[in-house]
């Protein structure tokens, strides 16, 4: 039909999305994303209208991945699941193939760098996974397994660093085995009434 992109979106969002996650926003040319979406500068421009815009959706789609795959994980208690949705995103066979490190991660980085879409993206993207995991903490305030007195918002910070450490550390050579170390030492910070228990007293 005459108006509609004569190409396959996910494909082309996916080309251009390995070049951004492997290079960055500013050293990706358009050269570079042309030739790996197989389409024209005209056809770019035409569907996205610039680099920016183009940047701007395939930031989105990969939020999106992310924050669908995280909340995706259930288990029988608010701890394992937390434990289980941080393993998820160790390193892997599948996850091979794909540029290491987090898209995400990296755009914060040169944030300086983003044009504000791509900035307000970046930004809303990690919002996003903060709020996935808070939601849990929260969750585990309400049927007991945390104390009223849990500081939930650095808890979730904390997490998230942990989170982003399983997808950032294999670019520095990190394992695995050492990635699921990290991730049983991030747990050590869940609170637990006994020690919470203990403080009140000292306090008193």
């Amino acid at each position: 039909m005459s108006g509609k992109p004569q190409f396959d979106e996910t494909a082309v969002i996916n080309a251009a999305m390995d070049v951004f996650w492997r290079h960055g926003y500013a050293a990706s040319s358009i050269d570079q994303l042309t030739t790996a979406m197989q389409l024209s500068r005209s056809s770019l421009y035409k569907r996205f209208k610039d680099k920016d815009g183009l940047f701007r959706e395939v930031l989105a789609a990969y939020s999106e991945r992310v924050t669908r795959r995280m909340r995706s994980i259930k288990a029988e208690t608010c701890r394992k699941q937390l434990e289980a949705l941080l393993s998820e995103f160790l390193p892997n066979q599948a996850s091979e193939g794909r540029p290491k490190g987090c898209m995400l991660v990296r755009s914060c980085t040169e944030m300086a760098d983003l044009p504000p879409d791509g900035q307000a993206v970046a930004l809303e993207g990690l919002t996003h996974q903060r709020s996935i995991l808070h939601t849990i903490l929260r969750e585990a305030v309400i049927n007991g397994e945390l104390p009223s007195t849990a500081d939930l918002d650095a808890l979730a910070w904390h997490f998230l660093g942990v989170l982003q450490a399983m997808m950032t550390l294999p670019q520095a050579g990190a394992s695995r085995s050492q990635l699921r170390r990290v991730v049983m030492l991030g747990m050590l910070a869940w609170p637990t009434r006994l020690l919470c228990s203990g403080e009140n007293e000292m306090q008193a």
